[in-house]
């Protein structure tokens, strides 16, 4: 599975090594107790252009794990 900009924490997660990927570029819904409720709705996408994160990079890290 590629991830893209709509792909989900949720199946995201699921990849080996990606919560380090996350930690990494400061995805801040790793600390979030209420994000951990919704990680099966928030897309990647979304969280990036909300937090202001690089969305390019976010991605092209998370591919590496493949």
């Amino acid at each position: 599975m590629k991830i893209n900009k709509n792909s989900t924490l949720g199946k995201i997660l699921k990849i080996k090594g990606a919560d380090e990927v996350l930690f990494k570029n400061q995805v801040p819904c790793m600390h979030c107790p209420m994000a951990h409720f919704e990680m099966d709705m928030l897309k990647i996408g979304d969280v990036c252009k909300a937090y202001g994160l690089n969305e390019e990079k976010v991605l092209k890290d998370l591919n590496k794990l493949k």
